[in-house]
Order: structure tokens, then sequence, then C-alpha cells
């Protein structure tokens, strides 16, 4: 089994999944409006979603006839919170390469 910090990676490698997470971002959307930008079939775009799903990023509910998806944020916040440390350690090496750049022009 596959440790859910990877299982949210491999679900973001995909430019479409991406994108769609962009969507969900906006509010609540069914799967037609979903795949109503994307030059796909539903079939494709179910797939895509059932990735999100499996990697916690998004959540179907049932209103009558309708499934609407949104964003399931707490897999994105794992990533950030392990990104942290990387976000420090390249702050700081801008910020020292900004400091040497500024001392060698005159």
């Amino acid at each position: 089994m596959t440790d859910p910090l990877s299982t949210t990676f491999a679900a973001l490698a995909d430019p479409t999944r991406r994108a769609l997470l962009a969507q969900l971002a906006r509010g609540e959307a069914t799967v037609n409006e979903l795949a109503a930008p994307h030059a796909m079939t539903l079939p494709a775009i179910s797939r895509h979603l059932k990735v999100l799903e499996n990697a916690g990023l998004v959540v179907k509910s049932r209103q009558a006839q309708w499934r609407p998806c949104r964003l399931a944020v707490d897999p994105l916040r794992e990533v950030d919170a392990w990104m942290d440390d990387y976000r420090t350690f390249f702050t700081t090496r801008f910020d020292r390469l900004a400091d040497q750049l500024s001392k060698e022009t005159p």
C-alpha cells in the first residue's frame, strides 16, 4: 500500500486532474459541469475523478439524481506541511543569493 502523500502527488501529477481541482476550488460541480471545458469523454473525466477520490482530494455527495463533487483540502494541507521545510530551505538560499548579488553590483 502506498503512503497518502505519494498517492496525493501521483493524483496531482496529471494536468487534467489539476485543472479539475482548480474548477472545484471555485465551488461544487457535477461531473457534467467539470467535463464541459475539457475535450474528453465523460468516462475519461470520471476516471480522473476516481483517482482524485482515491487520493482523498475529491468527495462526491448525493442530492436527488445529482452527484456534486467538492474539493477536500486535507491532503493538500499534508503536501503543504511536507513542502514547508523545502520552502524554508529555498527561501534561505534565495535570500543569500540576493545578498551576494547586491554586494557584487556596483
